[in-house]
């Protein structure tokens, strides 16, 4: 049997304006993750790991610090003289091309990219996501099948109406896709991978912008249009999945990394690829007392640290407390300073000698030091166990 040649589009333009001060100075898919990596890193090792290596990625909002991390492709093996990682700007053409409005949009302006690449299948991902999956295998599903589009699904704990809610006939395949609706029939849901076969992509986008004049999200428009014209299948993501798109979300997976129910990033076959710092090991100091966290290169602790994630450079001092937390990049918590269930922002200075934070909820702190209890995430999300 002939290999499909496959081609992956990474989305990495959204604001991501639910997660507040996180996203004012860069992409969602720049953002942090576990103290080394970046959130990309893990659409882009899934991908390498599956074999697929003609990966582009699209992108829109702040793209300074994401193609700093990129590198071109190297901490993938993505640089490649055949191939690779190739980053779409947006882009002002003949016909008035330039800032999308959803993520269908942005397929439809790469449409004349995607024919001239000339594949057999599209894998469309979003950039927002925390899983381990093996896309080779959505392919034998999608090829089973003879599927014009195949999406990846899971079932989701919490209510699910902030996703995209599948239905299917128990078979796979699907006959019913609600977007944001709100009251879903179920917790089944869209993981935001989708194998499209690429003529039908093409020529969905086409009909649905002759139809329309302008398209919008996916769940808006491209994937209403396959369900009710196309073979739509299913393929069941029976591990560990997460949204990161609400403070909430971004705060949960990092304890549950901490406690073991987690996304796996040290599987020794399967390891989460990045461009991570050069940096000095993190120093304990005498005074520290540091219990099940995870501590990142470059940074010193003083103080006391319990149960939560330090990225590069922190610097926690002697008198201070963090517990439950997540810091970011060069993040200084000062003398005297408690920390409860806080995310706190690259470089943010956090002195003063008090409390911030509580167990009632997630407390975010800026860059600039300013205080914020976000009331855009996810209140049906339950605290990890030991909060």
């Amino acid at each position: 049997m002939r290999v499909p040649r496959i081609l992956a589009l990474v989305l990495a333009g959204g604001k991501g304006s639910r997660l507040g001060a996180l996203t004012e100075k860069k992409v969602k898919p720049a953002l942090p993750v576990a103290g080394t990596y970046r959130l990309v890193d893990v659409a882009l090792s899934n991908l390498v790991h599956s074999h697929i290596s003609d990966v582009w990625v699209i992108q829109q909002y702040l793209p300074h610090s994401l193609n700093v991390h990129l590198a071109n492709g190297r901490p993938w093996d993505l640089d490649r003289s055949h191939g690779g990682l190739q980053v779409l700007p947006p882009y002002e053409g003949a016909e008035g091309e330039g800032f999308a409005e959803g993520n269908a949009d942005s397929l439809y302006r790469q449409k004349d990219l995607i024919r001239d690449f000339d594949p057999d299948l599209v894998l469309v991902l979003s950039a927002d996501h925390l899983y381990t999956i093996n896309f080779l295998d959505v392919v034998d599903t999608h090829l089973a099948h003879g599927a014009d589009l195949t999406m990846v699904t899971t079932e989701v704990a919490e209510e699910s109406s902030r996703y995209g809610v599948v239905q299917t006939d128990g078979e796979g395949r699907v006959t019913g896709f609600d977007y944001k609706p709100e009251q879903p029939a179920g917790r089944l849901v869209t993981g935001e991978m989708f194998l499209y076969d690429a003529q039908q992509l093409l020529t969905a986008l086409e009909e649905l912008h002759e139809q329309q004049g302008q398209l919008e999200d996916y769940g808006h428009d491209l994937v209403p249009w396959f369900v009710a014209h196309r073979t739509v299948v299913e393929h069941r993501l029976q591990g560990y999945w997460m949204d990161l798109g609400t403070l909430q979300s971004y705060w949960t997976a990092h304890l549950q990394v901490l406690d073991g129910q987690g996304v796996t990033l040290d599987d020794p076959h399967w390891p989460i690829l990045s461009a991570q710092p050069q940096l000095v090991p993190a120093r304990i100091e005498a005074s520290a007392d540091v219990r099940r966290s995870m501590v990142a290169a470059g940074s010193t602790v003083r103080g006391a640290v319990e149960h939560s994630v330090l990225g590069p450079g922190v610097v926690v001092e002697d008198g201070a407390t963090v517990r439950h937390s997540v810091l970011l990049d060069g993040v200084r918590v000062g003398p005297g300073v408690s920390l409860v269930n806080v995310v706190a922002d690259v470089g943010a200075q956090i002195t003063g000698g008090s409390r911030r934070g509580s167990a009632a909820g997630v407390t975010l702190i800026g860059a600039d030091g300013a205080v914020a209890t976000t009331e855009d995430f996810d209140r049906s999300a339950q605290l990890p166990a030991g909060h």
